[in-house]
């Protein structure tokens, strides 16, 4: 234990060495919009569900999020991009404006920009629609302005940092926003940078740049590869059976955005390897549902079919070979083609395999999810490795950063983005070097909420008796948790007990009842009321999300009408069937084979309804008039 608290505190130690370190990111800008909505029906048109949207989000995205999240991991961010005259780019400004990135994205006026629209019903993306043409180049005009916008920038991050050469991402996705000229230019100022970190969808069009690290997808690395065996500016070679390299890669072909680290199970088992029967060298299809472009590349020469991000091995590449082994076998020739000092290969799933100069190939690890919760890790995973590398971290230092900036993001449905607070606490610290303790006052509460609220996070609220610990509180509690970034939990104290559910309660006074809940993983904040209701608590914590238990619709919640107009939402969580706190004690008086109430030494029984014993709330509270309190 003490070894892997001292590796936790080195890896701190890097985490805070590159705060404030100035960034230039520059590349293809989009914005990521949400939209949640539920359904509960279908149209009678056709067998497709009605939705009713409930809420919206905007996220950055693409170079965007990157910038994003070298912000909020501690550097100082500044984007170089063109971004339309729309009402998207408006928004796109506010999501940098809100994450503190340096704006110093080109306005374009008859170029759109790009958006991702993506509607979900229960967590589940339904649709995705993309609007923005990548085909519309930039005109003469937005080309000069961005580059003196990236001259402009290099020289003001160099200012910043006192004269010291500032780091460069670049975020290539094909949308059009890097240009031949663009790219000449980032190519002969190589040298005005430092660390220079690589993210392309055709890595074969950024020769010569020589940068620090590249991080293609697995799909990428093998379209790398296949260029590089045709000749790169040579067309494609037909494709055959049997010993054949082939590429389809069009001129035209449209690009899907920015690759993204997928750290949970792609749709449909894409990605999947699956040993085939066919004749050594033959190349078929892969399995698992297709995406935008996936018959962009097949390479079938070592006995492998690669497109998009399905893969098939055949037997004449070995039993139990993997995209992983694959991976490491070509990271000398990735490093050879791409110049890069540092290669990271990311493979959804399975993580990541790095190599750095040594050809000494390093091997990290993901944790499924969702693929909804997992849209821009990779985006996170490059902007940790970037700053890493620029801190002079050691490479495995820096891949094992990378991923675990990956992982840590992928807990809720959205655009990943990791904060320098969160990664700080999942290596054990804080910014200031101390934890904020689990157990705190009212007064102490506000200011923790209010340090949370700056960060980003989103707060969820609930309260009860919790009088005895049971499996039904400690999944509604878990249930809780997951509807956000941490979650407060208010506790009625032994005087508000007794004025709600009579003298013989509670069983266990307020320093057992705060000191169960506080060990729960999934509750990060613990606070006593004595009121009998925590309206006090809702106003000083302004919860974005207020969840009760009970199977009845949010709008019977009595502080419904509070947590809404203070700008949150409210849930209700289901029960955990045959777990109540009032049946555990009624259980346990019949099983002692005595009627006396352990708080009323002497006294006489005072029976429990069977309407009272079933309708307690795990939450720990009464029902009044149907509604939880």
């Amino acid at each position: 234990m003490a070894g892997a608290a001292a590796e936790q505190r080195r890896l701190a130690t890097v985490v805070e060495s590159w705060l404030g370190r100035p960034v230039l990111v520059v590349g293809d800008a989009m914005l990521d919009e949400w939209r949640f909505a539920e359904s509960d029906r279908l149209c009678r048109e056709a067998p497709a569900p009605i939705l009713t949207l409930r809420r919206r989000i905007s996220a950055a995205g693409g170079a965007a999020n990157t910038a994003v999240n070298i912000a909020t991991l501690g550097g100082r961010a500044l984007l170089v991009a063109p971004v339309g005259a729309d009402v998207a780019g408006d928004e796109l400004h506010d999501c940098l404006d809100r994450a503190g990135v340096w704006d110093r994205t080109v306005s374009q006026q008859h170029r759109p920009t790009p958006v991702k629209r993506r509607m979900l019903a229960g967590n589940q993306i339904l649709l995705r629609e993309d609007s923005g043409d990548p085909e519309d180049p930039l005109d003469a005009d937005g080309v000069g302005r961005l580059l003196t916008a990236l001259d402009c920038a290099t020289e003001e991050l160099k200012a910043v940092g006192g004269g010291a050469t500032p780091t460069l991402v670049v975020c290539d996705y094909g949308l059009g926003a890097l240009p031949a000229p663009v790219r000449a230019w980032l190519v002969a100022h190589r040298n005005r940078f430092g660390t220079v970190a690589l993210d392309a969808h055709d890595l074969a069009d950024w020769r010569g740049l020589t940068p620090t690290v590249v991080t293609p997808s697995f799909a990428e690395a093998t379209r790398l590869l296949a260029r590089a065996a045709a000749g790169f500016g040579a067309p494609p070679a037909p494709a055959r059976a049997g010993n054949a390299l082939h590429l389809d890669h069009p001129p035209s072909d449209p690009a899907d955005g920015p690759s993204e680290l997928v750290v949970g199970a792609a749709p449909g088992g894409a990605g999947e390897r699956h040993l085939s029967t066919d004749p050594p060298g033959f190349g078929h299809a892969p399995t698992g549902e297709p995406t935008p472009g996936e018959d962009r590349v097949a390479m079938t020469g070592d006995g492998l079919t690669v497109t998009g991000t399905g893969v098939t091995v055949n037997t004449s590449a070995g039993e139990g070979v993997d995209r992983a082994l694959l991976a490491e076998s070509h990271l000398a020739e990735l490093r050879e083609h791409t110049g890069a000092d540092v290669v990271a290969v990311t493979l959804d799933t399975e993580g990541a395999v790095v190599a750095g100069a040594d050809g000494e190939p390093r091997r990290s690890h993901s944790t499924p999810v969702p693929a909804s919760h997992a849209v821009g890790a990779g985006d996170a995973y490059l902007a940790a490795m970037t700053l890493a590398l620029a801190a002079d971290a050691p490479l495995a230092t820096a891949a094992q950063l990378a991923q675990l900036a990956a992982t840590i993001t992928v807990s809720d449905t959205g655009t990943c983005v990791c904060r320098r607070e969160d990664l700080l606490a999942a290596l054990g610290t804080t910014p200031d070097g101390a934890a904020h303790p689990t157990l705190v006052g009212t007064d102490e509460l506000a200011a923790i909420v209010a340090d949370h609220r700056r960060a980003g996070r989103a707060i969820v609220f609930t309260n009860g008796c919790f009088d005895v610990l049971h499996p039904g509180h400690v999944r509604y509690l878990e249930q809780a948790r997951a509807l956000g970034d941490l979650l407060v939990v208010a506790v009625n104290s032994d005087g508000s007990v007794r004025r709600l559910k009579g003298p013989d309660r509670p069983v266990n006074p307020v320093e057992d009842r705060v000191a169960l809940l506080a060990a729960l993983s999934c509750v990060d904040h613990v606070v006593v009321f004595e009121e009998d209701s925590p309206a006090g608590l809702i106003e000083t914590v302004r919860p974005d999300v207020y969840v009760k238990g009970g199977d009845y619709p949010p709008e019977m919640v009595p502080e419904a009408p509070l947590v809404r107009r203070l700008g949150g939402q409210v849930r209700t969580l289901g029960y955990v069937p045959d777990r109540s706190t009032s049946a555990i004690i009624e259980r346990i008086r019949a099983q002692a084979g005595s009627s006396t109430p352990p708080n009323r030494p002497g006294g006489t029984t005072r029976p429990m309804s069977p309407a009272t014993a079933q309708d307690t709330p795990q939450d720990g509270t009464p029902q009044r008039m149907g509604r939880t309190a």
